[in-house]
């Protein structure tokens, strides 16, 4: 049975491929679920891709996860400067977590240079644009190996 996944993205995610392309590119949301998808096949991982615009929801998605997925690959979006419930919620996962943002937010304003998820994510992908998150999959695969081979 395939080990499960999963992509949280918050706030404004969904907008992907119309918001400021020039930062985010013409990417849909969609297409990242499609490429996650099929890199997680690659790997024998099963994919739960999700957006939401609200922290309860976050939190909820997080909570889940604790009892259904392996591995959690986090974009929180506005939530990663912002949240400390996203990142109490964290805390209790036990699998890997990666950090993911599609631009570098150390290039961007100084509010978006503290992450609270920085503090529990076992590794951090940014700056790859949307192509990313595929690169994230490969990344919490191999952590996933390594965790099952110890």
């Amino acid at each position: 049975m395939a080990q499960t996944i999963f992509i949280l993205n918050g706030p404004n995610l969904n907008l992907l491929g119309t918001r400021e392309p020039h930062l985010y590119g013409n990417t849909t949301l969609a297409d990242v679920k499609k490429m996650c998808v099929e890199r997680g096949k690659a790997h024998g991982l099963k994919v739960d891709l999700r957006q939401t615009n609200y922290e309860g929801q976050m939190v909820d998605w997080i909570h889940e996860a604790i009892k259904k997925a392996e591995g959690i690959i986090i974009n929180a979006a506005a939530l990663t400067h912002t949240s400390v419930a996203t990142l109490d919620a964290l805390k209790n996962f036990k699998g890997p977590i990666v950090e993911l943002h599609i631009t570098n937010p150390h290039q961007r304003e100084s509010f978006r240079h503290l992450s609270y998820i920085t503090y529990v994510a076992t590794a951090m992908m940014s700056g790859f644009g949307p192509e990313g998150y595929p690169l994230a999959v490969d990344g919490i695969a191999m952590l996933l190996k390594k965790r099952k081979a110890v």
